[in-house]
């Protein structure tokens, strides 16, 4: 199952940390001991642990940088995932095979099938890590024509109906391994608290309870529940939530604006859905584009890891939002090594992927 190069992309991202951090302050910090404590739902897999340890051992620092890289369809190929041995691709809205907005699912598949065969065919030495493709399945498998598409988050949230939400995600998960995809980039679980702010659709509401009941049965319905033979197998995908964390709070309704909140405002308003979605073992979690009281989450030190990984016991990985990495202070888009410190698995670097790889691996 593609997502077990999920541990090797989190033991990588800690060893690339380079260069200095300005110091944040104090408004910038959050304080694990004051959110409620959680522990991964998943027990630890001492066989698993030990051969991703042994795959590390065993990769080139290319193959090691390429693990934390993901690029769009649009700007790489199967080729440049061999070369560059990236860990994940992706597409944006605009992005399709060959260019075709209406490219049909065979044709999806087929490019599907050609980063995974890139991705695992090299010298039979070094080990190859199947590379894994993340979508913008958000309600439904809606950047693929013919697909069933759901409604809007916000439409779904006035349904208040929590099963309703596990067999949308079943459908998505099995319309996206019709087309070879394996990973999706939902559910969002912003809470929004401006209604200026131009992405409220893809809120369920405007207060955390909502979400909250939410956000566990989307990731079942996406990923399988844990413990089940098909869970992350046969029918389902990889989840996300995403954006951690206040995006739906930012001062006037500003997209990635700065969400300028207490820390008790920012943990009881924006966290209970998270909490929630890594109860029901979500593998992934997407670092917002926005700000808490000026510093970019994207480089946020206390709450990636401090907060998310460390005090709700998060295990899966990290991954930014488009070129986020570059809003990070002192970053750019192609030279960030403070999102890595901070706590950021994979830089999602659409267009600027082979900069970031150059500048990560020269670091």
């Amino acid at each position: 199952m593609p997502g077990r190069s999920r541990g090797v992309m989190l033991t990588l991202a800690t060893a690339m940390l380079a260069g200095p951090v300005a110091a944040p302050v104090a408004a910038q910090v959050a304080h694990p001991a004051q959110w409620p404590a959680a522990t991964a739902p998943i027990p630890r897999d001492a066989a698993m642990e030990r051969r991703i340890d042994a795959l590390i051992a065993r990769m080139s620092l290319e193959q090691k940088v390429g693990q934390v890289v993901q690029g769009d369809i649009a700007s790489l190929t199967p080729e440049d995932v061999r070369r560059y041995h990236l860990g994940s691709v992706f597409n944006g809205g605009n992005s399709d095979p060959g260019g075709k907005y209406n490219a049909p699912a065979r044709d999806w598949l087929a490019l599907a099938d050609a980063f995974w065969d890139a991705s695992t065919s090299d010298n039979p030495k070094l080990p190859r890590i199947p590379a894994i493709w993340g979508i913008d399945a958000v309600h439904g498998h809606s950047n693929i024509v013919g697909a069933t598409l759901f409604p809007h988050n916000i439409g779904l949230g006035a349904m208040r109906d929590p099963a309703l939400m596990r067999r949308i995600g079943a459908a998505t998960a099995v319309e996206m391994r019709v087309t070879g995809i394996d990973w999706t980039f939902a559910p969002t679980i912003a809470v929004v608290r401006d209604d200026r702010w131009g992405r409220t659709y893809e809120g369920f509401g405007e207060t955390p309870e909502i979400a909250a009941s939410y956000a566990g049965p989307l990731v079942e319905g996406l990923q399988g529940r844990i413990g089940d033979k098909d869970w992350l197998r046969g029918p389902h995908v990889i989840a996300t939530a995403k954006h951690f964390l206040g995006d739906g709070g930012t001062k006037n309704g500003k997209d990635q604006g700065d969400a300028q909140l207490s820390e008790a405002q920012l943990r009881d308003l924006f966290s209970p859905p998270y909490y929630a979605a890594l109860k029901a073992g979500v593998q992934s979690v997407m670092a917002s584009f926005s700000s808490w009281n000026g510093a970019k989450m994207t480089g946020n030190q206390s709450l990636l890891t401090g907060v998310l990984k460390d005090r709700m016991g998060f295990d899966g990985f990290i991954v930014g939002d488009w070129n986020a990495h570059g809003q990070v202070d002192g970053c750019t888009n192609t030279d960030c090594p403070a999102a890595l410190k901070a706590g950021l698995d994979v830089y999602m670097a659409p267009d600027s992927w082979k900069g970031i790889w150059t500048t990560t691996l020269a670091g």
